[in-house]
């Protein structure tokens, strides 16, 4: 009887597992990529238009989203006849989570395989939070494959390395170990202003990827790719941008990585994006700055429509518009 209850629960908990678990907005697909010896698969989204204008767009995530959170900017941009390409990248969403050196131009040379797998020459660069990290590298490594730049709320507009205490990843994955739907939730209530319960399913969507396969080796890939946010900088990278490049900064984040363990004093001092925003624009020469007010980290999702009227009227701008 008890070996009987026993399996009851475990598949129960099994079961709710899965039926959480939320189904990507579009049909998904597999690239396989050899890295450090071992063959490894790539998820991503390839969404063709209606009527296509001949333009694609390349959708970046952030450190704790996948490509499920671009769901309404897909949606957007498909509707104008752009076609879109959503990876989740290697370490994140519905990719592999393999124990290897992470760094961005990894991450950059993966996605380039993806898009000379798929023929493509020229993008649309989108990217957000720590996306916005790997696209200013990978603008830097494949200034040809980018034809324009859209940077919204990236992270890495400091150097967190000069002011952030070092933690080291064991020290970090005994603390993605720890993580729960609650835990998660709470962090990214960091994000918006005003907490909705709309925004429940991007807590769902983390939470997804973290318990699919390995939860520990999960939770380890989580502190090796939270390190090299600390350990790889792009902010001394800006002005080596070439791409025609759109900042869209919600100007209520404040987001530090590792803002949980400075004083309150810096917590003042660092992560001002009002700041930030136009530092940046000065570094990026061919660029300009959209400041979206009342909005916090996630603009694509506080303020889709505005940040829509952004997004669209940059890529559609032809050389000599407000560049």
């Amino acid at each position: 009887m008890k070996k009987y209850l026993l399996f009851l629960i475990v598949f129960a908990t099994a079961f709710h597992s899965f039926a959480q678990k939320l189904p990507y907005p579009y049909p998904v697909h597999y690239l396989n990529i050899q890295i450090e010896g071992s063959n490894h698969k790539m998820a991503y989204m390839d969404v063709s238009p209606s009527n296509p204008n001949g333009e694609t767009a390349l959708l970046l995530h952030g450190k704790n989203f996948n490509g499920y959170y671009w769901k309404d900017v897909i949606a957007a941009l498909s509707k104008e006849g752009y076609r879109v390409i959503v990876p989740d990248q290697i370490g994140w969403g519905r990719s592999d989570k393999p124990l290897i050196h992470y760094s961005f131009p990894l991450l950059a040379n993966n996605t380039k395989q993806l898009l000379d797998t798929l023929e493509i020459t020229k993008v649309n660069l989108v990217a957000h939070s720590m996306g916005g990290m790997l696209a200013t590298r990978f603008a830097i490594m494949y200034p040809n494959t980018v034809s324009r730049l859209v940077l919204e709320n990236p992270i890495g507009l400091e150097d967190y390395s000069l002011f952030v205490p070092y933690q080291s990843t064991d020290k970090l994955y005994a603390n993605e170990r720890q993580a729960t739907y609650e835990s998660l939730k709470k962090y990214q209530q960091s994000y918006y202003p005003v907490w909705k319960p709309e925004y429940e399913q991007y807590v769902q969507a983390q939470l997804d990827a973290s318990i699919t396969g390995n939860k520990d080796t999960n939770a380890l890939v989580n502190a090796l790719t939270y390190q090299i946010i600390y350990e790889q900088p792009v902010v001394y990278y800006f002005d080596k941008i070439k791409a025609p490049t759109l900042l869209i900064i919600g100007q209520e984040d404040r987001t530090v990585v590792g803002k949980n363990l400075l004083t309150d004093e810096q917590k003042k001092q660092y992560g001002h994006y009002p700041t930030l925003g136009k530092k940046i624009k000065s570094l990026i020469r061919k660029s300009v700055l959209a400041e979206l007010a009342g909005v916090g980290h996630i603009p694509h999702i506080q303020s889709l429509a505005a940040y829509s009227r952004q997004l669209l009227t940059f890529l559609k701008e032809r050389p000599g518009g407000r560049l």
